[in-house]
């Protein structure tokens, strides 16, 4: 007569054996959240990882902001807070009436002498854009959750890229079009190399981690930044 009871029983235990730990947690100060049960190891990392992403370009979005005044002028009304909040704000592919274009497209945008709006945020949005790409636009990773280390590996490429294009698309006066590194007579700059490089290494690393879970190999490019293109995710 006990065995028909025993499934609800049993699922009264695990309920209250739930409960109890939620509470204890809750009293500890832990971070924990019962979705965390539905993470392994390698979410957890690829979580760090996509959190570290989105600080470093929030901290470079500061920094070329107050190194580029006057690409914030050119829209009235925007400081650079907002427009951190703009870009961040919303997870996602990030999409502006004003740029026409998110990933690449941004990011060829920054650099096109023609273009006569705020370079600064069309970087951003397109690096950030491209980036998440490679993370499948998702923001938080749990079991059944699909990484594809190629677009990691190629995106990290695709920064390398962008560096180079940054450095050497110069305007008619043979100024950058985006000031990163010193001006003739200023002491050398490499924080902006630094922030650029952080990025890389944790698409890099993060790349390799899934390649090695997944037991793949990446298919290295021999990259020539002076002559190639954007790589399509």
């Amino acid at each position: 007569m006990l065995y028909p009871c025993f499934p609800f029983r049993g699922r009264l235990l695990i309920g209250f054996c739930l409960l109890c730990l939620l509470v204890m947690t809750g009293c500890s100060g832990s971070s924990f959240r019962v979705q965390d049960l539905a993470k392994t190891d390698i979410d957890m990392v690829a979580d760090l990882h996509y959190q570290q992403v989105e600080l470093l370009l929030k901290e470079l979005t500061v920094k070329l902001y107050k190194r580029n005044p006057r690409e914030l002028q050119k829209v009235p009304g925007k400081t650079i807070d907002s427009r951190v909040t703009q870009i961040f704000t919303h997870p996602g592919k990030p999409l502006f009436a004003e740029l026409g274009g998110s990933g690449i497209d941004a990011i060829e945008l920054s650099v096109d002498p023609a273009f006569t709006g705020d370079r600064v945020f069309a970087l951003i949005v397109g690096m950030t854009g491209m980036i998440r790409e490679s993370y499948g636009l998702k923001t938080e990773f749990f079991m059944l959750s699909k990484l594809d280390h190629q677009k990691l590996y190629h995106s990290a490429r695709n920064i390398e890229i962008a560096m180079w294009r940054i450095r050497t698309h110069l305007d008619e006066q043979g100024n950058a079009l985006i000031l990163t590194n010193s001006r003739k007579g200023e002491g050398y700059n490499l924080s902006y190399e630094r922030l650029f490089g952080k990025l890389i290494a944790h698409q890099d690393m993060l790349a390799l981690i899934i390649a090695q879970k997944n037991q793949r190999v990446i298919k290295t490019v021999a990259l020539n930044v002076a002559s190639m293109a954007f790589i399509p995710l």
